[in-house]
C-alpha cells in the first residue's frame, strides 16, 4: 500500500488508507508529502492520513504564489474540506507544517492537534542577511536548491552525506528524496521553488505574534513532539527543555513529550520514532 494521489485545484494531495479517521498532515519549508510515509504506513485499522505537497514543492510546485504560513494554512483548509474531515479528524505539522498547523487549527474545529518538532515562536534573532540566516539553520536543505545533478543516484548521495541521515539511511527516507527530482537526466533538481522556500522562511520570522495568537485560539486538545537533537543532528534540538516549557506555560492543553534518540528529521523516519508519532496522533490519552 501506497500514497494515492489526487489534484486538488493545482495541490496535489496523497492519501494513505481508506479509514473513516482522518489525519491531516502538513510537511516542512523544503520538503513534500512523502514526509509522512513512514508515520502513514503505522497507522491503526481505521485511520487514513491525507498529505499535501504545500504549493511550491513537490507536484504543487506549479502553484503561484505568494507563499508564507497563512497562505498555506488556507490550502490545508480546503483540503480539509474537499476530504471531508470533521471535527474529530486529527490536524498534524512537521517543522514548517507545525507553524501552519497551528494557524489553520485555530480556524476551525479538530479533534486534537499534534506538533510534530514545529509550531512554536521561536525568539527573534536579528540578522542582516535573512536568506544566510536561514542556510546556516537548514543547511543541506537549502543548498541543493541551487544545484542540479547529474543523476538520481548523485541526488541520493548527497542526501546520504547530510549529518541528520547519513546514520540513518532507510527506504522511507529514499523514496521522499526521489520523489523530490525533477528535470531532464543531466540535470536534475528539486522539485522545490528557492523563492517559496525563501519567501516562507521570512514568514516563519515575522509571524511569531501570529502563531501565538493561534495557538491560544485552538480549542482543541494539543500535543507538542519533540526531537531531542537538530536538524543537523546536534546535540540540542529545535526547542529546547526551556523554550518548550514557557509555551507548555503559556498555551492551556499545550502536552509537551520528548520522543527519544531522534533528530529533526528521524522523528518521522526511523521505524521506532515514526512509530511513536503514529500512535500519539491515533490515541485520545
Amino acid at each position: 500500500m501506497g500514497f494515492e494521489f489526487e489534484d486538488v485545484g493545482g495541490l496535489r494531495i496523497g492519501r494513505y488508507g481508506a479509514g473513516p479517521r482522518v489525519i491531516v498532515a502538513v510537511h516542512g519549508i523544503s520538503a513534500s508529502l512523502m514526509a509522512w510515509g513512514a508515520v502513514a504506513r503505522r497507522l491503526p485499522e481505521g485511520w487514513s492520513l491525507v498529505a499535501m505537497d504545500l504549493r511550491g514543492r513537490g507536484h504543487s510546485a506549479s502553484l503561484p504564489g505568494p507563499y508564507g504560513l497563512p497562505r498555506h494554512a488556507e490550502d490545508v483548509l480546503r483540503v480539509a474540506e474537499h476530504v471531508g474531515a470533521g471535527s474529530d479528524a486529527v490536524l498534524t505539522g512537521h517543522s514548517m507544517g507545525g507553524y501552519i498547523a497551528a494557524l489553520a487549527g485555530a480556524e476551525r474545529d479538530f479533534g486534537r492537534v499534534v506538533l510534530v518538532d514545529g509550531g512554536l515562536p521561536l525568539p527573534q534573532v536579528s540578522e542582516d542577511d535573512p536568506d544566510a540566516a536561514m542556510e546556516a539553520t537548514l543547511g543541506p536543505a537549502v543548498e541543493r536548491l541551487r544545484r542540479t545533478f547529474a543523476s538520481a543516484e548523485a541526488y541520493v548521495d548527497f542526501f546520504k552525506a547530510h549529518p541528520a541521515l547519513a546514520e540513518n539511511w532507510n527506504a522511507d527516507v529514499e523514496a521522499y528524496v526521489r520523489y523530490d527530482l525533477t528535470g531532464p537526466e543531466g540535470a536534475l533538481r528539486s522539485r522545490a521553488v528557492p523563492e517559496a522556500v525563501r519567501e516562507d522562511g521570512r514568514s516563519m520570522r515575522i509571524e511569531g505574534d501570529r502563531v501565538a495568537a493561534a495557538l491560544a485560539a485552538i480549542k482543541a486538545p494539543m500535543r507538542l513532539l519533540r526531537a531531542p537533537r537538530g536538524l543537523l543532528d546536534q546535540k540540542v534540538g529545535m526547542f529546547p527543555d526551556d523554550l518548550a516549557a514557557h509555551w507548555v506555560a503559556r498555551v492551556p492543553g499545550l502536552r509537551d513529550e520528548i520522543v527519544p534518540d531522534c533528530n529533526h528529521y528521524t522523528i518521522l523516519f526511523d521505524d521506532r520514532c515514526a512509530a511513536t508519532v503514529a500512535d500519539r496522533l491515533t490515541s485520545s490519552d
